[in-house]
């Protein structure tokens, strides 16, 4: 920095205002300080800059199976939000779920110095786990309900269920057949409840459930046991994208036509949906509002300083109308 305001003309403490913004520099010495800057290629010293202020500007995520769309998108936009209010992101991905890998994660996280932890929290394992967070850490988790003192940002999993299986409903289908995802997911247990308020609310008969683990093999194997019942079942909402791209491939296998037969509505609206034969009808989840309001909680924890009131933050889902549903 000394190296940088020699060359500048300026004092040491210019230039470190013109690094932080300050406003009380003048255009012409913001553009000189900033070509010196870039002439000698000055890099600010994370480590020594951390050592002064006590922030890292670093923040941790603890994820999973990131090769699943949900999770990968869910990461993907809590990196882009940090990047975008001026924090690295440090990313510690479990191979499994439960309580000791989670601590081990946050543990290492918080040895590195990060200002805040992100967790990604989709099954009760790792929910649990936030009972454990070091005193005074700021932590968010995102995509999983804890009902101790951590703030937490979610998609509203059950009204984007209650959209699916009312849709179905909507269009004249008896009732509506369902495709869960693992029973330790939150994330599948707000679809199955989402799914039976619809049925409840109507005054439908509630079906036997079918449980998939979100992939589409696992679509496909209950696709093959939906097809033998084609003659009463019409309607199935299926938990993930996946599972419902295995279900089409069952069906088709089996001479089943969607939607003519029946009708299918998926969860997620991946890339690949609307590519699907036919379309997905499907419910989207905003992973990079997910991702935005997940840092906003957490920055305002690291700003405050202090104790802050735990926040509960609901994204709602949309409906995307495509061309595997139609009128019984």
């Amino acid at each position: 920095m000394a190296d940088v305001a020699r060359l500048a003309g300026v004092s040491h403490q210019t230039v470190s205002r013109v690094l932080n913004d300050h406003p009380n520099v003048r255009a012409e010495t913001r553009t000189r300080v900033m070509r010196a800057i870039d002439q000698l290629g000055y890099r600010r010293n994370l480590v020594a800059r951390a050592l002064v202020t006590k922030h890292s500007r670093t923040l941790g995520v603890v994820s999973f199976d990131t090769t699943l769309y949900g999770p990968a998108s869910t990461v993907y936009g809590i990196e882009q939000a940090a990047r975008d209010a001026g924090y690295f992101v440090s990313i510690v991905s479990l191979r499994t779920i439960d309580r000791a890998g989670v601590n081990d994660a946050i543990g290492y996280l918080a040895e590195q110095g990060v200002d805040g932890i992100v967790v990604v929290a989709p099954q009760r394992s790792a929910a649990r786990a936030l009972d454990d967070l070091p005193a005074g850490m700021p932590a968010v988790a995102v995509e999983g309900w804890h009902q101790g003192e951590v703030s937490a940002v979610s998609v509203d999993q059950v009204e984007g269920a209650r959209l699916a299986a009312s849709h179905l409903l909507e269009l004249g289908h008896e009732t509506v057949w369902h495709i869960s995802g693992p029973a330790d997911w939150l994330e599948a247990e707000g679809r199955i409840e989402g799914w039976r308020a619809a049925l409840t609310a109507a005054g439908r008969p509630i079906p036997g459930m079918l449980t998939g683990d979100w992939s589409p093999r696992s679509g496909y194997r209950a696709g093959k046991e939906l097809a033998a019942m084609a003659g009463d079942v019409t309607a199935v909402f299926v938990a993930n994208d996946q599972m419902a791209l295995g279900l089409l491939r069952a069906f088709t296998e089996e001479g089943v036509k969607v939607p003519e037969q029946i009708s299918i509505v998926g969860f997620d609206d991946i890339p690949e949906s609307e590519f699907f034969s036919p379309p997905l009808t499907t419910i989207r989840q905003d992973f990079g509002a997910v991702g935005r309001r997940s840092i906003d909680v957490l920055l305002r924890q690291i700003e405050s300083g202090e104790g802050l009131p735990h926040e509960r933050l609901v994204v709602p889902p949309q409906f995307v109308l495509r061309g595997s549903t139609a009128a019984r």
